[in-house]
């Protein structure tokens, strides 16, 4: 099958029983519902995309297997060219969504291709699981599927934390059962961000967290499995599409992915699905060890240089409307946004430099230049949604609606809140996107996630830290001090 169209995507999600809840109640269809409805047409975008004349041909590559088009997000690189194709699909569907979703489906995309080009790694569990992860993969690029995932188990205590950070498995997902058709799951898991949008689930370990080596082997384990299994159901939080106008919310009209607790009752998860079993340091090395981490990282990293874009672009407009761009403290924060974005496409473009084909054959970008640029927007992007609040002060107060523009006030609105470079048209617009970005439900939402989707700054440091090689800088001061 070639790279699907959107209304095949949309199609698809009719066709599926999903059970997801929001707000006590469960939501009939995806599709149609009013909180989620706005991000189903956003991704569909993206695969209409695919589709769109000379620009879509860019976006797509034949297939391996079939000799489709298929998305390119599945290529398996092997060349600097493959790399930076790559790169410059992810980052136009970026581009569509200003960076705004962080699960659209090039994510999981290029960790299955990772995870299924290491395919050895997984015969050390069993022989089988090889062949399992690398049908998978050709089975999700041939159906151009969408995948969300959920990685970390609930934790009814953090303390004490060891490093890097240990799940309990009081409250896990754990294999309760063994049978001729496969395994059967119960339990949670979090956070599965984009998972009442998504085709399937994959579930697979954590870079940030690990399972104790002590942990009984019903705790280890990767696969993937349709979102419609029976025993599988959604608990969404609360919608930041508030079924407002663009106008008024132009980023939480268009673009809410959801997230979601993942609940596993009973849930026969077929062996021709299981990738990993029973192995607690198979499953705990494995995100490093097949270099998913550094494919997704290259995902990431794309998208958080449109992001910082788009916060740059804004914060330019911010200042020309309200004239302040002369002002020192102004251009002072303008010039942090400035470095930030610089520094991320700055370890974007060394990681696909210095790539280096891995033992599994694929072209992987340079580790460290991704893990520095995800640990340093943990720190930038909240700092740039402060910025919007300081550049913004009182403009971002007390902003009309679309309703007021065209209400009783209309006449005073129009006189009063023109600026000597805008109308009042254009600021409120304006306004009301910076409002959204950094202020609304929808903007806190990106704060948080920014924060937090990818570990926690302490953890991502401490591992950091951990796997660099600072040994030829320290044989060096001992050089040094041994010099008469």
């Amino acid at each position: 099958m070639p790279a699907r169209t959107g209304a095949q995507y949309i199609a698809g999600l009719r066709d599926r029983a999903v059970e997801v809840y929001v707000s006590g109640e469960r939501v009939k269809d995806v599709t149609t519902h009013p909180g989620m409805s706005n991000g189903v047409e956003s991704i569909a975008k993206l695969y209409d995309l695919q589709h769109d004349g000379a620009a879509g041909s860019q976006m797509t590559f034949d297939s391996p297997t079939s000799g489709d088009s298929v998305g390119l997000s599945f290529v398996t690189p092997t060349t600097p060219d493959d790399l930076a194709q790559r790169r410059n699909m992810m980052r136009r569907w970026a581009q569509s969504t200003c960076g705004m979703m962080g699960r659209t489906p090039d994510f999981m995309n290029v960790t299955m291709m990772a995870m299924a080009a290491a395919g050895e790694y997984f015969t050390q569990n069993r022989p089988e699981f090889k062949s399992n992860i690398q049908n998978y993969f050709e089975y999700i690029r041939e159906n151009d599927l969408v995948l969300t995932h959920t990685l970390v188990n609930l934790q009814r205590d953090r303390s004490p934390m060891p490093a890097p950070l240990q799940d309990s498995t009081d409250v896990a997902l754990s294999v309760v059962k063994e049978t001729d058709a496969g395994i059967i799951v119960r339990g949670p898991r979090v956070l599965a961000t984009l998972g009442p949008l998504a085709d399937e689930i994959a579930i697979y370990p954590a870079r940030n967290h690990q399972l104790p080596l002590d942990a009984q082997g019903a705790y280890s384990f990767a696969f993937a499995i349709p979102c419609n299994t029976p025993g599988l159901s959604f608990l969404c939080r609360e919608s930041f599409d508030l079924q407002r106008s663009h106008y008024d919310h132009p980023l939480g009209s268009r673009f809410e992915e959801m997230d979601a607790l993942v609940f596993f009752d009973d849930v026969l998860v077929p062996w021709e699905r299981v990738f990993l079993l029973g192995d607690v340091e198979l499953c705990n090395n494995m995100p490093f060890a097949t270099n998913r981490i550094i494919h997704s990282g290259h995902q990431v990293v794309t998208k958080q240089v449109v992001k910082g874009e788009f916060i740059l672009g804004l914060a330019n407009m911010m200042v020309q409307t309200l004239g302040s761009s002369q002002l020192p403290h102004v251009q002072q924060m303008m010039a942090e946004i400035i470095e930030s974005l610089e520094v991320t496409k700055a370890c974007l473009r060394a990681a696909e430099a210095d790539a280096e084909i891995d033992q599994w054959g694929v072209l992987c970008p340079a580790r460290f230049p991704l893990l520095v640029a995800r640990n340093a927007f943990i720190r930038s992007y909240p700092r740039m949604a402060e910025i919007l609040h300081l550049l913004g002060s009182s403009s971002l107060m007390a902003l009309p609606t679309e309703a007021d523009m065209n209400g009783p006030l209309a006449t005073e609105i129009k006189k009063y809140l023109e600026t000597d470079t805008a109308s009042a048209e254009e600021r409120v617009r304006l306004f009301r996107l910076a409002w959204d970005t950094s202020c609304s439900a929808f903007g806190s939402r990106q704060v948080l996630y920014e924060r937090y989707f990818g570990g926690n700054i302490q953890q991502n440091s401490i591992v950091l830290n951990t796997i660099y090689d600072k040994e030829p800088m320290t044989e060096r001061i001992r050089e040094f001090l041994m010099e008469e």
